[in-house]
């Protein structure tokens, strides 16, 4: 895991430089298990996250903004009343552990001084962000209950004795100074003995160390190993993202074991900005947008299911010309067929009077017989109108949900109030009381192309008309990904340079079905050539005169162009 011990220790010097004796002027809990703590520090306002996340759990300051439910969270009641205008004393980590601790001081509202600590404890699925008072070792609360019933070991609820996470009955790496038996063992067993040994190795750490180790064998192992440690002191952290095709991780420094590309960051906690911001969005979008997935997949699947019925009922009539043929050859041929026949075989004159065997319903006349086929041939050429209709419907149904099973994809949380509105305006989903307070509708999101050219991505169907059918200007140029699903993108300038259009097709082909694509088309129009058919669904346009470009969607491209 990127985020250990080590990592740990690195963040805390970085954390102690910018927070230690910093004024706490808000506090918020934009989500279930983070709190944002704003921070008066050095004549600077900084963003302190503290996340108790089961997959994302850390500790960074961030330049992110986090939308703020309407009515705060329990805990971060519990937060404001004891935290608000506190200052921080200090930040400690425990030995070389994934915990950091918050020592404050604060008045309470005796006026009397309080000293108290916040206690981030970063392990998987058991993070957890704990208050204590400090003094007399209780628990004020935690962002996550454990009763005695779920842990055996300490009880995480309001007034309990804090008792600290078990220790692991390792060797602080910080202050190890050997022995070091692993010149006769391979490397995994030195991998085994390094995360053994040494607290806070996690895997990618060990599997460096011993790289490094193996690497450099005019070395002593503990000659190593001291170098590698040096490698965590302030002045010598370098914060790196390490990208090896989709797969990324974040280091202190560069880890020479890991293959791919090296972006460095200013500082760890912008490294954390950009490789968290996306994962942990995306995983609370999803949680948030799960009924609505679910919602639509549903719909997509009926109509699936509908349009397989209806191209099977269209095959069937194709025998409507058959039908036909039958009537007319037995319409030619009444003198020669008898009541009661169950079968006749007459020239078809269509087909160089070749023979054709007709079926007749022994209890008609010749006459009834021959009336049936065309009542058959005419309610078969009905249904066959009837159906290429339903047919086409049903194609623009399942286009409809597949847009939106794709803006659900790249949704931010600020989009998902509009696509459930717009679900309910559909009639797709129950409409919600009158009482209940409108959300205020997203805004599309904003880029800045190469020579300034500004460049507005729709990331909605409300989004989409709003900035196509309105906010654009007829002169101004609209790109989308071609024949596929995604966003409308519209160039806020009449004569763009071909830089800038290129720049609009990757942001047209991020912001679509096929993001991972290597290469994908996007049509490119002035926006005078737009228009929307009556009756048709939200996001949904057409265009003539268009350009096509090929273009390859990049994350860090989209990153480099967000205003």
């Amino acid at each position: 895991m990127s985020f250990d011990g080590l990592f740990v220790h690195a963040l805390t010097d970085e954390l102690k430089e910018t927070c230690e004796g910093g004024r706490i002027s808000k506090i918020q809990q934009p989500y279930e298990n983070e709190i944002i703590l704003k921070i008066r520090a050095n004549r600077k306002n900084v963003s302190l996250l503290l996340s108790a996340h089961p997959q994302y759990a850390r500790v960074q300051l961030t330049t992110i903004p986090f939308e703020n439910p309407d009515s705060p969270p329990h805990y971060c009641m519990i937060l404001r009343k004891y935290l608000d205008g506190a200052v921080i004393e200090s930040i400690t980590q425990k030995e070389n552990d994934r915990q950091l601790i918050f020592s404050f001081k604060s008045r309470n509202e005796l006026g009397d001084m309080e000293h108290l600590s916040l206690i981030v404890e970063i392990m998987g699925r058991h993070s957890n962000i704990l208050l204590v008072n400090t003094p007399d070792n209780k628990l004020i609360d935690a962002i996550r209950h454990v009763p005695a019933s779920q842990n055996t070991y300490r009880t995480l609820l309001p007034g309990a004795e804090y008792r600290p996470a078990p220790d692991q009955n390792k060797y602080d790496p910080f202050k190890f100074d050997g022995p070091f038996p692993v010149s006769e063992l391979n490397t995994k067993d030195k991998i085994k003995w390094v995360q053994s040994t040494l607290q806070g190795f996690g895997k990618d750490s060990a599997v460096e160390l011993v790289h490094r180790m193996e690497t450099h064998t005019e070395d002593s192992p503990k000659a190593v190993y001291q170098q590698f440690m040096q490698m965590f002191s302030p002045e010598r952290v370098q914060p790196t993202l390490i990208k090896n095709g989709n797969n990324e991780t974040f280091k202190p420094f560069d880890y020479h074991s890991i293959e791919g590309e090296r972006i460095s960051y200013d500082s760890l906690s912008s490294l954390m900005d950009r490789y968290f911001q996306d994962k942990s969005e995306r995983d609370r979008v999803n949680q948030q947008a799960n009924d609505l997935t679910q919602l639509v997949n549903t719909f997509y699947q009926k109509n699936e299911k509908k349009l397989a019925k209806l191209e099977k009922e269209l095959k069937d009539t194709e025998k409507a010309d058959q039908l036909r043929v039958k009537g007319e050859v037995l319409t030619a041929y009444l003198h020669e067929v008898n009541k009661g026949q169950e079968k006749v075989d007459l020239p078809n004159f269509y087909e160089e009077n070749q023979m054709i065997s007709i079926h007749l319903d022994p209890q008609k006349t010749p006459a009834e017989n021959a009336q049936k086929f065309f009542s058959k041939y005419q309610k078969l050429k009905n249904a066959k109108t009837h159906l290429s209709q339903q047919i086409t419907a049903t194609q623009a149904e399942m286009a409809y949900f597949d847009t939106l099973l794709t803006q659900l994809s790249i949704a931010s949380i600020s989009d998902l109030d509009d696509i459930r509105q717009e679900l309910r305006d559909g009639g797709y989903l129950k409409k919600r009381s009158s009482k209940k307070k409108k959300p205020k509708k997203s805004k599309p999101e904003a880029f800045t192309s190469s020579d300034g050219t500004s460049i507005l991505v729709g990331k909605n169907n409300t989004q989409n008309d709003e900035l196509t059918l309105k906010k654009a200007r007829k002169s101004h140029w609209w790109a989308h990904a071609k024949d596929i699903p995604g966003s409308h993108v519209i160039i806020e300038d009449s004569e763009p340079s071909e830089q800038t259009i290129e720049e609009a097709c990757v942001l047209a082909a991020y912001y679509s079905k096929y993001r991972l694509s290597s290469s994908v088309p996007v049509d490119v129009v002035q926006v005078r050539q737009i228009k929307k058919p009556n009756g048709a669904k939200p996001g949904y346009v057409i265009y003539e005169g268009q350009s096509t470009y090929f273009v390859t969607p990049s994350a860090e491209s989209v990153r480099a162009l967000k205003a």
